[in-house]
This record gives C-alpha cells, structure tokens and sequence, in this order.
C-alpha cells in the first residue's frame, strides 16, 4: 500500500490536462497561498496522441482512447504526487487550532502567545479597542438621538413624579413640560410644604409634618 496523502477540506485543485497546480485558504480569514504551475508530463502525451488521432483518423482513430487511458492513469498519479508536495511545500504557512481544529494561516489568524487560533484567542489589544470604538459610537449615536426636550427627562428628572396626562384635560403629554401646552393647567406644583420644607403627598391639602395648609 502507497504512502497516505494528507489533505484538508481548504484546498482549491486547478489542475488541467497540462499541469497541476493548487490552492490552499485560511479556514478564519479565506485568504492563502497558490501554488507555483507545474507541467504534466502525461498531459502532453495525451495532447500529442489526440493531435495524431485529429489530422491521420483511419487507424489512428483509437489514439484518443489510448490518451484517455494516459490521462486517467499516469496523470492521476502525476496529480497526486504534485498535490503531496503542494501540501509539504505549504504547510509551514498554515496550523491547526487544537480546540476548534480549523486550518488557520500563520501570518493574520493565530495567536503565537495563546497557541490558538484568533478566534478561539483574540489578541486582546485589537478587542479593547474595537470595544472602545463600538462604545463611541453608541455615545455617538445616544447625543445625536436626543433632542433638547429629550433632554429634559435626564437622571435627577427621574426622582421626580411625571404625568402622562394633563390633571385637567387629560390631554396626553408628549414631553416633560412644566404647562398643559392644551390648556395651561400647572403641570410642576410645588411637592415640598412652605412652612417646614417636608415631601408633600399627592393631593395633600395639608403638609403631614406641621400641619401647614398646601397653597
């Protein structure tokens, strides 16, 4: 039994009835390395058989058979010992990632410091700064959203009780206004009591600290 040919799935074959050549992509980035063409032999037998055959026919019909038989013979073995020395001349560019097992070009996809492959270990500097650009851009995009009414409901607006409608009217408001834009009903009342400063509770006609009656 023949010595084993060792492959990948990574490969592109351009092969053709006059040479072998072949193509070999990063399973993680898709680009790679092609190989130098190397002339068939066999490949030229076969054409000067197939010319003999086109200009003599008669007897020499059978020629295009016998390349044929040339071709799927010795230039299959041709083409397999040129793609076993496509694969030792380019291996050295490529490793395999021992956790997800892909086939990753030296150069652009593997951690040399990690021993993995760039997707199982990102270079963390590349990923702190990515996630530093990716963060800008949501501040980017959050002030450029809102607009100066927008601005209005900021954190300490919040703390505050904001109605959706109007006490009055009940008008639905769209903003956090100080005035019902409908009917002009005072929309931000006085919440803490004149007299002693204390939280008044909604509706409190007297304050419930000193009993001071709510203006």
């Amino acid at each position: 039994m023949g010595d084993l040919i060792e492959f990948t799935r990574n490969y592109n074959d351009l092969s053709t009835d006059t040479g072998f050549q072949f193509e070999f992509q990063c399973d993680r980035c898709g680009t790679g390395y092609r190989t130098p063409f190397q002339a068939s032999a066999t490949g030229t037998i076969s054409g000067a058989l197939n010319t003999a055959s086109n200009i003599f026919g008669g007897i020499f019909g059978s020629a295009a058979n016998i390349s044929e038989q040339v071709r799927n013979a010795s230039w299959q073995s041709a083409r397999d010992s040129a793609f076993a020395n496509a694969v030792k001349l380019i291996k050295p560019s490529f490793v395999q990632c021992p956790r997800c097992q892909s086939w990753v070009c030296r150069k652009s996809c593997w951690n040399e410091k990690r021993g993995l492959c760039k997707g199982c270990a990102p270079d963390l500097g590349v990923e702190m700064s990515a996630a530093q650009a990716s963060r800008s851009v949501e501040e980017i995009w959050a002030h450029a959203a809102m607009s100066e009414e927008d601005k209005k409901l900021s954190e300490g607006n919040w703390r505050e009780t904001i109605r959706a409608t109007c006490p009055k009217c009940e008008t639905p408001l769209a903003t956090n206004a100080k005035f019902c834009p409908n009917c002009g009903e005072p929309l931000k009342k006085n919440t803490h009591c004149t007299q002693c400063g204390a939280q008044l509770q909604p509706g409190a006609k007297f304050c419930g600290e000193c009993g001071a009656k709510v203006g």
